[in-house]
This record gives C-alpha cells, sequence and structure tokens, in this order.
C-alpha cells in the first residue's frame, strides 16, 4: 500500500497545486494548460532523482516552513475576518454531535475527512534520514499548529461561503485573498515538489529493505550520499514510477459525472505531504469534473487508512513480543485505536467502485511480485539444500579421478551457510579442476539496520586442513554500503588470514579411510566470527615471481605434498619471469610467532592471492517438476523466470572483472 501510494501521492499533490492556475484563466482554457504543466513538473521531479537529495535538500527546509507559514497566516486572517468563534470546533463534542446528526451520511463522509490527515504518515517514512525525536519536535511545534489553524480558517470561509451560486470551485485557494494568489501558488508548486520527492525516497527506502529481506527483485541501489547512508536511487524504480504517475495524471483526467448539479460538493481535504500540506481539493461543477479523478483521491484515503491499520495490529505484537509487556496492555492499544481507524477504514472501503480500487490495484500488483520472487527464491533455496554436497564427496576426489589444483583463489558463491553446494559437483564434474585455495562466499542481508566490523566475517573450514578449502560468511545489514570489489577482496582474505593465524583453524584429526561422521562433519564446518582489520594485506607492483618470499621455515609446496589432491607437478623448464603483485600480510605487533604450520598456510594463501582471484557464479534456472500443477508451472516456468531475467544479479556481482568471472549454468527442478 506503501508503495502504491508512492505512485499516487505525487501526480494528486503536483495536480492540486497546478490547478490553482484555474481561477486565473477562463474556465474553459484551464483544462488545457493544467495536465501540461503538470506532466513537465513530474517529468523533471523524477528526472533530477539521480542527483540525490543531499544537493537540493538545503532548499527543501526553508520551502517547507515558508508552505506552513503561508498557510498559517492564510488561516489566522479567514478566522479573523469570517467567523472568529471557530475555535470551538477544537472540542471532540462537536465530532460526536456531527456523528449523531448526520448518522450514516456522516459515516459515509469519514471517507472524505480522511483527506485532511493523508501524507501526514509519510513523515516516520524520513525516519531513515532523521532521528525520531526531531520528527516529533517539528510535527508538535510546526506542523500541527500550521494544520489546525489552516483547517480552522478553511471552516470560518465556508460559514459564509457554504452556499455556491458561482461557478467557482470549493478549495484552498478560493479561500486565498487574491492579491496574493500568485506568490501562494508558487509555493504551494515548490511544497508539492517537496513533499512528492519526500514520498519517493520512501518508496526507495521500503523497496531497498524489502530487496534485502529477499522479498523483492534485486534492483541496481546507488548511494546518493557517503554520510547518510538513508539516501538512495533506485534507477529502475524511479522510471516505473515516473511513468505511472503520468498515466494517472494523464488518464485520470478525463470526464467523470458527480451527480447532478445541485448545489452539491465534496469535503476540502488538504494532503500532507511528509513536513506539508498540498491542498488537494475537490469541485463542483454545472455537469462534470475536469480534474485529477476523485478516484485517485479516495484511493489514496484508503491506502493511508489500510497502512495505519496494519501498522496498529503489528504495534500490538510489539508490544507483547518485543516490549514484554501485558497482554491487556497491547489489547487495550489495538481496541482503542484499531476501533478509531476500522471506522474510517469502513469508510473508505465502500468507495470501492469509485475510486478506491486504484491503491487495491496497484498493492496486488506489488504483493504479487513480492510473493512470487519470495517463493521462487524459497525453493530454489530448498533445492540446494536438499542436493547440497557432503564432504565424503570431496574427500573421494582424488588425483586418479584427473582431477588437480591450479594456482589461485577461487570464489564460489553460494546461498547456503552450511555443505557444498549442488553447483560446485557440477562444476567439478564437467570441469575435473579447481584452485590451490577454495573459498565458498555466502552473503547474507540480516533484518537489522547495521552490522559492526567487528562481527561481520563468520570463517570455518570446509574438509581436511590439506585441502585449503574455507567458507566465509559476510553478514551485511539493510543499511550497510557495499564496499568495492577489490577493498571487498582485500578484507576477505584478510579475514581467511586472521582465522588460519588465531588459531580456530586448528586442524582435528584426519579419519580414517577418507570419510568422516556426521559429528565430524559438523565440526569441520564450526565457524568462527572474525573481527576485520587485525591482520593487513600489502600489496605492491612491479615483483617478479623471483622476488618471492617465503615466510617460516619450508615453503608452500611441502604443504602441498601431503594432500590427497596433488598440484601438478613443476616443469623442469627454467622458470619465466613474469611480473605480478607481491603480497605480504602485516600481522599485529603484539602477536606471537606463528608456528610453523600455520606459517606454512599463510605462504599459500599469499600465494594464491599472488596467482590471482578467479569468481566462480552460480547461473540457475529454475523450473517446475515434471507433473506438477498447472499453477506451479505458471508461477515458476513464466513469472518467476520473467522477473529473474529482468532483474539485477548479486550486488557484489555487478564490480567483478569480466576476465575473472567464470559462470556455471544449471537447472534446479522445484
Amino acid at each position: 500500500m506503501v508503495i502504491g501510494d508512492g505512485v499516487l501521492t505525487p501526480a494528486i499533490s503536483v495536480f492540486s497545486a497546478v490547478s490553482g492556475l484555474e481561477l486565473s484563466m477562463e474556465k474553459h482554457q484551464h483544462k488545457y494548460v493544467e495536465v501540461p504543466i503538470a506532466c513537465i513538473v513530474l517529468v523533471c521531479l523524477f528526472a533530477l532523482q539521480h542527483y540525490g537529495t543531499h544537493r537540493v535538500g538545503f532548499l527543501f527546509a526553508p520551502i517547507v516552513i515558508a508552505w506552513l507559514l503561508c498557510i498559517s497566516m492564510i488561516g489566522v486572517y479567514n478566522i479573523v475576518h469570517w467567523e472568529p468563534h471557530v475555535y470551538r470546533a477544537l472540542s471532540p463534542y462537536y465530532m460526536y454531535k456531527f456523528l449523531r446528526k448526520t448518522q450514516r451520511g456522516g459515516w459515509m463522509s469519514l471517507g472524505g475527512i480522511l483527506l485532511c490527515i493523508t501524507g501526514s504518515e509519510a513523515m516516520f517514512a524520513d525516519l531513515g534520514h532523521f532521528n525520531q525525536l526531531s520528527i516529533q519536535i517539528a510535527f508538535t511545534c510546526m506542523v500541527y499548529p500550521s494544520l489546525i489553524l489552516a483547517y480552522m480558517g478553511q471552516a470560518a470561509y465556508l460559514c459564509k461561503h457554504h452556499i455556491i451560486e458561482s461557478d467557482y470551485r470549493i478549495g484552498f485557494y478560493v479561500s486565498v485573498p487574491e492579491k496574493i494568489r500568485w506568490p501562494v501558488l508558487a509555493i504551494a508548486i515548490l511544497a508539492a515538489v517537496v513533499g512528492s520527492q519526500a514520498v519517493i525516497t520512501g518508496t526507495f527506502s521500503m523497496i531497498k529493505q524489502c530487496t534485502a529481506l529477499g522479498c523483492f527483485p534485486r534492483v541496481k541501489i546507488i548511494h546518493t550520499s557517503d554520510k547518510v547512508h538513508g539516501q538512495i536511487y533506485i534507477p529502475e524504480i524511479n522510471w516505473i514510477l515516473m511513468i505511472l504517475c503520468l498515466a494517472i495524471t494523464i488518464g485520470f483526467r478525463d470526464t467523470k459525472h458527480l451527480g447532478n448539479a445541485s448545489g452539491k460538493y465534496n469535503c476540502i481535504g488538504f494532503d500532507i505531504l511528509n513536513h506539508l500540506i498540498v491542498p488537494c481539493f475537490d469541485l463542483v461543477t454545472e455537469q462534470r469534473q475536469i480534474h485529477l479523478n476523485a478516484m485517485v483521491v479516495l484511493g489514496t484515503g484508503l491506502a493511508v487508512i489500510t497502512v495505519m491499520l496494519v501498522t496498529t495490529c503489528l504495534m500490538s505484537l510489539v508490544i507483547v513480543l518485543c516490549w514484554h509487556k501485558s497482554i491487556f496492555l497491547a489489547f487495550g492499544f489495538i481496541i482503542f485505536f484499531g476501533t478509531i481507524e476500522a471506522l474510517y477504514f469502513s469508510a473508505s472501503l465502500i468507495k470501492f467502485r469509485e475510486g478506491a480500487w486504484v491503491p487495491i490495484v496497484l498493492s496486488f500488483i506489488f504483493m504479487a511480485i513480492m510473493c512470487i520472487w519470495h517463493y521462487g527464491t524459497i525453493k530454489k533455496y530448498e533445492f540446494d539444500l536438499q542436493n547440497k554436497v557432503s564432504i565424503n564427496w570431496l574427500l573421494g576426489l582424488s588425483p586418479n579421478l584427473g582431477i588437480v589444483r591450479v594456482r589461485g583463489i577461487g570464489l564460489i558463491h553460494t546461498e547456503l551457510d552450511s555443505g557444498i553446494p549442488a553447483i560446485f559437483s557440477h562444476f567439478v564434474t564437467n570441469l575435473p579442476a579447481f584452485h590451490q585455495v577454495l573459498i565458498f562466499l555466502c552473503i547474507k542481508n540480516v533484518p537489522i539496520p547495521h552490522v559492526s566490523p567487528e562481527e561481520r566475517f563468520l570463517v570455518g573450514r570446509i574438509g581436511p586442513k590439506e585441502y585449503r578449502i574455507y567458507r566465509c560468511i559476510v553478514r551485511y545489514g539493510y543499511h550497510d554500503v557495499h564496499k568495492d570489489d577489490q577493498e571487498f577482496e582485500k578484507e576477505l582474505v584478510c579475514s581467511v588470514a586472521e582465522f588460519i593465524r588465531s588459531g580456530a583453524a586448528a586442524a582435528s584429526p584426519k579419519p580414517k579411510n577418507g570419510a568422516i561422521s556426521g559429528e565430524s562433519e559438523r565440526e569441520e564446518e564450526r565457524m568462527s566470527v572474525i573481527p576485520s582489520g587485525t591482520i593487513r594485506m600489502m600489496e605492491e607492483d612491479g615483483a617478479t615471481a623471483e622476488d618471492t618470499i617465503a615466510v617460516g621455515g619450508g615453503s608452500s609446496r611441502g604443504g602441498a605434498a601431503a594432500r590427497e589432491i596433488l598440484s601438478p607437478a613443476p616443469s623442469p623448464s627454467p622458470p619465466v619471469v613474469v611480473p605480478r603483485k607481491r603480497v605480504r600480510f602485516v600481522l599485529p605487533a603484539a602477536s606471537p610467532r606463528p608456528e610453523p604450520g600455520v606459517r606454512e598456510e599463510l605462504q599459500e594463501l599469499m600465494d594464491a592471492r599472488e596467482a590471482g582471484m578467479a569468481f566462480i557464479l552460480g547461473h540457475s534456472y529454475v523450473k517446475a517438476k515434471s507433473g506438477s500443477s498447472f499453477f506451479r508451472r505458471l508461477v515458476i516456468n513464466f513469472c518467476y523466470d520473467f522477473l529473474r531475467r529482468n532483474s539485477r544479479g548479486p550486488n557484489y556481482a555487478v564490480t567483478i572483472p569480466h576476465a575473472s568471472t567464470l559462470e556455471v549454468g544449471m537447472i534446479y527442478y522445484v
């Protein structure tokens, strides 16, 4: 619903602000001006998103403050000029009196009254940019008083102008004194842009978090600010939102009959966007409405109240499960707030055919995308779990089968945090060779904002020590920024080196007959948290193969001779001097001298790093099993496959050098 509201809100706020032109133009001319201007403003708004809000953000606060002060002063003017006693409307007694007098009609009007608060909840979408206290102070001391004065001024104006004999439209601009109407129009358009920017940014943040939790197809996420992690830009979502906003602005401006011309008018509302309110009013015409259709306006109210109702229900769970409060407190919370919201929700729901279907359709489309992607991802992960390779299979590999080890580090990405993925057996079966140092990399996005560098890397060993096969789990929060490939490679190699040096890599006794039990396999899979920055890796250009210096007693060749999977024998021909990087590890000054076995393993890791790193990426195709139901075949073979082919690859794979990448294709039947 919130993502769908990100489509409706920019269209409504910009169009309603531009609609002020109608009071300065002829009745039959403004309709040819409003839509083009609104479309131009929307295109410019979305085209500027890639620059980031931090470049123009310094203008936002002055615009918002100017708008709030403007509507406050207009409200005070209308109160003093038309009806000073309107302050009595602050009493809740009149709310009760209104509902008792109007009964069913008053209940049905709540769907329109809801428009007075739609958008105010978008303030809390900025929790990624501002802290909680700043938003509370801004709303309590600035936004709320301005809204109260603005609405009291509107009520005071309506007290004297509730009988409309002309074709003027009941709205915000009518109550503005004619002398300042043009400056107010300019401020309103700027305020609409700022409010739309906040909702668009909130949509980006929500989609980023859904992507991190595996509930949305992978998209390209660009961090537009080095200091504020919440300021992001998603190109694909930005252009999709722009197309949908333009379609709504253009398509829903068509004629819609509101009823007979009996002087009847709808309620006046304001769309409170983030830190501001933008006029968003319905109008009375003689026979028809040429305006951004009331369908969209009513739909926005339903979207907002649905979000509020769901949030209230989830908040009751937070009270019990997270705050560990009494269940009676949670029950009282949901009864008090849920009853009020359910009243507004029911009033908005009866307007389904009049326009509330718009956010319902949008939310169902986004929810279907999320469910299909999550379902396909889960089925793919379950296939990996069921078909992962045991360590016994790895121990069964030997030079007799033609398996050889080549120089360098092989980095294999997998979504499994234990066991050997099926993609590796598929790779070795078709290409019987892998690198002298093998690292299975698993990147996990955890549902917390940040993961500290001390807890980011988990490193373990797969198989016996002589095999030089490791597993590394890298954990990121949904607000963490992924580093570039070079920095990531260095941190990864340093974490493996620290794992070797710290003694966490102590070798367990090798089992007889090349087989290990389930308990031993779990022992081999034991992971250790490795803090980053303990060991530093230095890379120097211009070194040659003859300059390589062994660390400690015994070279890496001696360690390789004890393996079951042997490296190819060196050629008797004279060595060729090849320019390459020289790699060395810098240990902490207070660390003790490593043991010979540890020095040997570190030396081999350095040799492998000098030889280069190859990235082995699994390219899987998910297909439904034969005999599956029509619904599963439709979801897996068509919908999920379409989303997979049109979504981005893993974040780290974007910056991987293509010359060092090897993709292994495999079909998963789920």
